[in-house]
């Protein structure tokens, strides 16, 4: 079990509970495959208030007969949340003006995460090595840190290449500022708290795909995403297309 996802709310309306519990987007996926509607699906924490363009916490995704992907698509993709951090070099780093048109895939985690946040660089490090070498420089990946006490600008330099790639971009800043643009897209993440006597970082796991014609996030991963399903999609991705 891991405890650093954030946790789904009680039906009654009660305090969330921690435990593994798969993001909402992707049982509402399923649903909506099976009976072939277009639905709202909200994402990320209770408190977030969506907005007409896309901005907000709602995600709308189409029905189909494709069960087996593991991208989502969106047919109201997010906009590129302003996010201004630092980089693993302690430099400032504006992620909308940065990835402007480049295929782009966003991720919310921290560095002492047991489990899920290295094991999603890992699968997207494994994929993009199967993509010719211009796609590579092509792609930006970028990691934003929910634990930016722990998550300094060198501990990300030290983390990243052994989790994941060393091209890879780590993020750091204010927690606040962290929260508020994971929010922008739907991504829900608590101020971290010790647990056990352990700090741990409750958030979302998803990874958004930003077409590189639109810098819209577009598509939708859940952790269960696997190496497989990365290096399948990344050439679509890449050309701003569907996978």
């Amino acid at each position: 079990m891991s405890a650093e996802k954030t946790p789904s709310p009680k039906p009654d309306g009660g305090p969330a509970r921690p435990g593994r519990s798969t993001p909402l987007f992707v049982a509402a996926a399923a649903i909506v495959a099976a009976i072939g509607i277009t639905v709202a699906v909200g994402l990320g924490g209770n408190d977030d208030t969506s907005s007409a363009n896309g901005s907000g916490s709602v995600a709308v995704v189409s029905g189909g007969d494709d069960t087996t992907k593991a991208a989502t698509v969106l047919d109201r993709p997010f906009t590129k949340p302003g996010l201004v951090l630092t980089d693993t070099k302690g430099q400032k780093y504006d992620l909308r003006e940065r990835t402007k048109g480049k295929p782009t895939l966003l991720y919310f985690g921290y560095t002492h995460c047991p489990d899920v946040c290295p094991m999603t660089m890992s699968n997207i490090a494994i994929a993009k090595k199967q993509l010719p070498k211009a796609d590579q420089d092509k792609l930006q990946v970028v990691f934003v840190t929910t634990d930016p006490e722990r998550d300094t600008s060198a501990e990300l330099a030290k983390w990243l290449p052994a989790a994941g790639d060393a091209s890879f971009t780590g993020l750091t800043g204010s927690f606040s500022t962290i929260q508020a643009g994971a929010r922008q897209i739907g991504i829900g993440i608590d101020p971290p708290k010790k647990v056990d006597g352990k700090v741990v970082s409750m958030h979302g796991a998803q990874v958004i795909a930003f077409s590189p014609t639109t810098d819209q996030g577009y598509v939708l991963y859940g952790e269960d995403t696997s190496v497989d399903d990365y290096a399948k999609d990344l050439p679509k991705l890449i050309k701003g297309e569907n996978p």
